[in-house]
């Protein structure tokens, strides 16, 4: 006896629609877990990264929410149209909102930026009126890290603030004042180190667009 099992036109149309929906699932999923920069562990990173801090509620932006394509297509002016890992206009950064009691006094942001190899997870923490108070490299590889990740190489950001990075061009590497002066303790990683300095200016005009533009 041969039993013929016969499948729909509509039945495989379906069933082809239902594998495209899921198929892009993943690519936004993925999209997200690869731009969106989040702290590993907010409950103890967050009193690290910005002491004199009692408490922090963790809120999120996009482009889409706010300026939509104008807006990016600004932020990457302002950049220099330098290399960069820019979020689609949909996915959000995360941002966590500082507070002493039920003041608030601050910022902790950070960014993906590429690096010679792999992404470079980069965060700083801001007063309100946009000053770098802790630099904090949460991913890096190669031999060098500990150079980069080390205090003193990050003490070098402290005060600095995104007028110091105005006179600093994240494409060519060039620049004058103070972001000038910061030392690159491993010469050998020139492209990290360069990386660093525009996932740092990055972060500041990425604020300045988002919050700190619309309280002057």
């Amino acid at each position: 006896m041969m039993i013929v099992f016969g499948v729909s036109r509509t039945f495989v149309n379906c069933f082809n629609y239902l594998l495209a929906q899921l198929f892009l699932l993943f690519c936004a999923v993925t999209a997200m877990a690869a731009v969106s920069c989040e702290l590993n562990n907010p409950a103890s990173d967050v009193p690290r990264l910005f002491p004199g801090s009692t408490s922090f509620s963790t809120s999120y932006f996009s482009f889409a929410q706010s300026g939509g394509e104008p807006l990016l297509r600004k932020v990457e002016s302002r950049l220099g149209k330098s290399p960069a890992l820019y979020a689609p206009l949909n996915v959000p950064y995360t941002l966590y909102e500082i507070y002493r009691d039920k003041k608030k006094i601050g910022y902790v942001h950070g960014v993906n930026q590429k690096g010679q190899f792999g992404v470079l997870e980069v965060f700083v923490s801001l007063d309100m009126e946009g000053t770098i108070k802790v630099f904090y490299i949460q991913r890096i590889a190669g031999k060098w890290a500990s150079k980069f990740t080390s205090p003193r190489f990050g003490r070098q950001f402290v005060g600095l603030t995104l007028k110091d990075f105005e006179q600093y061009d994240p494409v060519s590497g060039k620049g004058s004042g103070k972001v000038s002066l910061i030392n690159n303790p491993a010469p050998e990683a020139v492209t990290d180190f360069f990386g660093l300095l525009r996932a740092v200016k990055k972060n500041l005009v990425l604020m300045d667009e988002f919050f700190y533009s619309k309280n002057r």
